[in-house]
């Protein structure tokens, strides 16, 4: 039987521990910023969206609307009629593309949940 240490299986632990927490802290950084904000998680199609309309939801060129602060099911239905054609703008529906009804909520919440710009701001 080999002798073992008892003492040093606490440290290994604590070291290990240690080593996980400073790995994730930047993806944990993040996530609890955006919570603290009262913000859901970014979704991952915000890219072609945040073009046009910013990725604050305040339009990033002329004509284009702004969506900060929109309410929830008028984003959800808006984006789920340009999807599915029945609200016939082309260049939304390009925009929109194959996107899944889970997709579409993610952006509808982070839209909605975006503090539209005080009167008078552009």
């Amino acid at each position: 039987m080999t002798d073992f240490d008892l003492r040093v299986l606490p440290m290994r632990s604590l070291l290990l521990a240690a080593g996980c927490l400073a790995a994730c802290l930047p993806a944990l950084a993040g996530a609890w910023t955006e919570s603290a904000a009262g913000l859901p998680p970014k979704p991952a199609r915000l890219g072609l969206c945040a073009a046009c309309h910013g990725e604050t939801g305040m339009a990033q060129i002329p004509g284009a609307p702004n969506l900060a602060g929109q309410r929830l099911d008028y984003l959800r239905a808006a984006l789920r009629h340009y999807r599915d054609g029945s609200r016939d703008v082309p260049l939304m529906r390009t925009a929109i593309g194959p996107v899944s009804d889970a997709e579409l909520d993610e952006l509808a919440r982070w839209y909605s949940a975006q503090a539209p710009a005080a009167a008078g701001q552009p």
